[in-house]
Order: structure tokens, then sequence, then C-alpha cells
């Protein structure tokens, strides 16, 4: 058979048509398995298309355990060791798809479309005679006697001899992407760690945000944990360009660190965000800039002697931030004590994280199955023989760039072989 081992008899079935999904079809199907991939929405793939704008971060040339997150990040080791970045730009060149390397090792298709990704993704699944069942949901998975069986939203069932849970995660639920992947496991009696969206925007305690929104600047972001007595230690920091928005803040640097700030929130606790305005300049050296500045204009005031130096929108809250008494007062009355004060803001404002935006927001999800009650070298399930698990549906996310996506593709690979391969 083409591309194909000779025929193993194993009757394996794949919930969810993501990306973990597919490449999980494929790697069972040219394993010589029978292979059935049920998917909830009316087409496969669709949370693929908007992967990286639109143009499909696909993986990354630095994907490795350090940019992994989740209460075990170790367990990728065996995972990406079978089937890595250099396996996975391999696999997409055979099915058409050239890259590209961008900016921090990010790569991405030549037609810089996610369109492209999944057109041979499909056109594969269809050339190996993978059986692909749309407007599919599983409600309930039970084992059977020598395998499984599975009962589907409209009534009907789906059998087969083993079982790939590829459902996803809770993030962009409009993609199909509702947690229901999460209570197909607890069924099966798998613990999961509660789901917290993750790349995602921060919402902040303030009065001020519709005054400032929309206002980028380049800087630092960093997560703070309060430790008690006006103590605090950085947890996590990014650099980039921030956005203000009617809620909070936005941007790479903010969808970075946003992760920490959800697990401190999900653990009871408050996170504070820093931000560092001038970034490129110690404290010291900020304040003697803004000494000679006033030097140089002691007759304006102090929100028009700003002017140049920040937008002219960030200069009144900024002030305000500081307690500066009277923004109108001339800088060459300015008491040392509140240029004192705008420096501190401008070095290090700190603000108060409320929370995250919601799902819908989120570009994906933290928590998930535990990855203890999994086995890395084949994704088995250590509680139910014959079920593998891959995706966003476990306990690992990671960092922005495409290393989520290498999870999708390495997960997906191992299960899907080694649902084909395993013996019964």
């Amino acid at each position: 058979m083409n591309r194909m081992q000779q025929e193993s008899g194993q009757q394996v079935i794949i919930i969810g048509g993501g990306a973990s999904g597919m490449v999980a079809a494929i790697a069972a199907r040219r394993a010589g398995a029978e292979v059935t991939l049920l998917e909830r929405n009316s087409r496969i793939g669709k949370k693929l298309l908007a992967t990286g704008n639109g143009r499909c971060n696909f993986t990354n040339l630095h994907a490795d355990v350090r940019h992994y997150h989740g209460a075990s990040p170790k367990f990728v080791y065996s995972v990406l060791s079978q089937f890595g970045v250099a396996e996975t730009i391999a696999f997409f060149r055979q099915l058409g798809v050239d890259h590209k390397v961008e900016d921090c090792g990010k790569v991405f298709p030549m037609s810089d479309q996610a369109s492209s990704v999944l057109d041979v993704l499909r056109y594969e699944l269809e050339d190996l005679g993978v059986a692909v069942r749309c407007s599919a949901l599983v409600r309930e998975i039970r084992p059977d006697a020598g395998g499984f069986r599975l009962q589907l939203d409209d009534g009907s069932t789906v059998s087969g001899k083993r079982v790939v849970l590829a459902a996803g995660g809770k993030a962009m639920p409009a993609s199909g992407s509702d947690g229901s992947g999460f209570e197909l496991a607890r069924q099966l009696g798998h613990t999961v760690v509660d789901p917290f969206p993750a790349l995602v925007q921060l919402k902040l305690e303030g009065g001020f945000f519709k005054q400032v929104e929309g206002l980028k600047f380049t800087g630092t972001a960093e997560i703070l944990r309060e430790q008690g007595e006006g103590v605090f230690k950085k947890v996590a920091d990014d650099r980039g360009e921030i956005l203000f928005t009617s809620y909070g803040v936005s941007g790479p640097p903010i969808l970075q660190i946003s992760r920490k700030a959800g697990e401190l929130i999900q653990a009871g606790e408050r996170p504070w965000l820093r931000l560092v305005v001038f970034d490129t300049m110690t404290p010291e050296t900020v304040k003697q800039m803004l000494s000679e500045r006033f030097r140089n204009m002691p007759r304006k005031t102090l929100e028009i002697a700003l002017v140049g130096l920040i937008s002219k929108r960030l200069i009144p809250v900024l002030l305000r931030e500081a307690g500066v008494a009277d923004p109108r007062c001339r800088v060459a009355n300015l008491p040392a004590g509140e240029r004192e004060k705008i420096t501190a803001i401008l070095t290090g404002w700190m603000l108060p994280v409320r929370g995250t935006m919601s799902w819908q927001n989120a570009q994906v999800t933290a928590g998930g199955v535990a990855t203890g009650e999994v086995e890395p070298r084949t994704m088995e399930s250590r509680l139910v023989p014959g079920l593998y698990l891959c995706g966003e549906v476990l306990d690992i996310d990671a960092a922005c760039g495409g290393y989520n996506l290498q999870w999708a593709w390495s997960s997906g690979y191992v299960a899907g072989k080694s649902a084909a391969s395993q013996e019964a």
C-alpha cells in the first residue's frame, strides 16, 4: 500500500480534526491502521486557519522544553525527540509546504497562508483513505470488548479498537474547542488540571484606560508576585509593542507573560503588572534626563514640558498616576520629589491585574489532562489501555511563536503511530 506499512488490522478512531488530530490520523494510517476521524465542526482544521494571523507559524527552530509549561513540562522531552522540528519540517515539505524562517526562529510556509497547510493535510487524509466524518460530536467513550464504543450527539455509535483523544482545549470556542475533550477524559477516570486562558490579554484595575485606548509603546512588561510587606518578585517578563485597551493591556509581550498571571490567579493570588516605558535607560539616567529637560524650559508647565518625550494622551494619566499635585505647575517650581515620582512611573509603573480576558480571546489553553497519567513514549493512557491523548487536551502549553503547533504535530504523530502499532 502506497506510503503505508502492511495493514495492521487496528481500527483507530481519532476524536478531533484539529492540528494534532489530523497528524494523528495520517500517522496511524501510514502505520497501516484503518482510521476514522470524527470532527464536531462541519469541516476539519477550522482553528488552524487562524494561527499566525492567518499565516500559520507552524513551528519554531528553538522548540525545546524551555518554552513549554504545565505541571510537568519535561513530559515533552520524549515526544519532541521522536517527532521534533526537523521531522516536522520534513513532514510538511513532503506534503508540499516549503518553509521560511523569520525572527526568533519562527517558521512559516512560503505561501504565507495557513490555508496551504490545511489544504495539504486534507489532501493527505483523502489520499491515504482516512474516513473523515464531520458534524460528529462525541458525547461518551465506553470501553467495550476488545475496544471502544463511542456515542455521538446524533444518537449514532462508532466502534474502534483504539481511540486517540485530540479534542482540543477551551481556547477559541468558536472554532469548536469548548472543553468537551476534558469531559470525555473525566468519564474515563482521568484527572483534569483546572484549565485557564493563556496567550491572552490582561484586565487591569484603574479608571483611565478609555483615555489611552489604542495607544502603543515599545517597552517591557513584567508579572510580579506579591510576597508581603511591599516586596515583589518578578516571575515573567517580555519586551515589545504594548497596547493599551479599554480594559487593560494587550500586545505580544502581554500575551507571552499572561500565562504566569493566570497561574497566580488560579492559585488565589493577585498578580501585578509592571510596565517599563523607558526600558533602555536606568532610573538614574531618566531622572537626569528629566532634570536637564526641565532646566531648558523653565517657563513651561509640566504637562507641556513632557510633550515630545511621551505621547500627549499618556501625559495626564501618567502625572495623575504619579501623584503629581499640579500638572500645570511650571517646571522651574517643580518639587524634586515630584520629579522622582515621574521617574518611578516611567521606569516601573505598577498596576494590579484583576484578571485575564475570556476563552474567546485566548490563543491556547493552560491546564488539561494530567500528564502523569499518560505514557510519554506512546501517549497511551496509563489508566485506560487503548486510549491515547494528544494536543491541547493535555496539561501542556507553550509560549507564542510556533511552539504550540509543534506540540500538536509532535504529540499527534506519536499518538497516532502508537495507536496503530501497539499490540492488542
